[in-house]
């Protein structure tokens, strides 16, 4: 059997990011509670690796409750001391309060827009950009500046460009990556 060809990024020694790699990353995602775990895990990454995250999805699921928005919006100091507690995600105390914030205007921008999908969408007019070897970009800085002005926190410009490659809004797959091909 042949080997897939993937994007040089990607660990084959962990399962986790192959299935990642394989069957999320650049697909477009239309689900709101995926995009705000996406939303959340991205802003934890700031500073540290993708890989790390993704290794401690499950104990971030756990944690912020299956990145259910209106009890994640409800959290107070018990539930925010708890996850800094939380050996099983990062416990960084400026990322866990963001969390709280970002999803708090996340709904604010559901309640405007009708859905995070349609506010996150209108940016392409709904078409995903193919693109690689970019960290950030016109779209991912405008999209930042946006979120910022709203009131977001780690959502700079290259947090956000790796959003919206998560998200499939931007897909970044290597021209050699089967997943590219299989997307066109």
């Amino acid at each position: 059997m042949e080997e897939q060809i993937r994007c040089s990024w990607a660990n084959p020694n962990n399962p986790l990011y192959i299935h990642y790699h394989d069957s999320e990353w650049g697909v477009p995602v239309h689900d709101d509670r995926k995009l705000l775990e996406m939303l959340i895990l991205e802003s934890f990454q700031a500073g540290l690796s993708w890989e790390c995250i993704l290794n401690k999805r499950e104990a971030f699921r756990q944690a912020f409750d299956d990145f259910d928005l209106d009890k994640i919006c409800g959290y107070e100091e018990e539930k925010l001391a708890a996850l800094g507690r939380d050996s099983g995600i990062v416990r960084n105390r400026l990322k866990i309060k963001a969390a709280v914030n970002n999803a708090q205007i996340f709904r604010a921008i559901q309640q405007e827009w009708g859905s995070f999908d349609r506010y996150l969408w209108h940016w392409t007019n709904g078409i995903t950009i193919y693109e690689t070897g970019k960290v950030s970009s016109d779209l991912s800085d405008a999209v930042s500046k946006d979120l910022k002005r709203r009131g977001m926190k780690f959502v700079g410009t290259v947090i956000t460009y790796s959003y919206l490659q998560a998200v499939g809004v931007i897909n970044s797959h290597e021209k050699n990556c089967f997943c590219r091909r299989r997307n066109l």
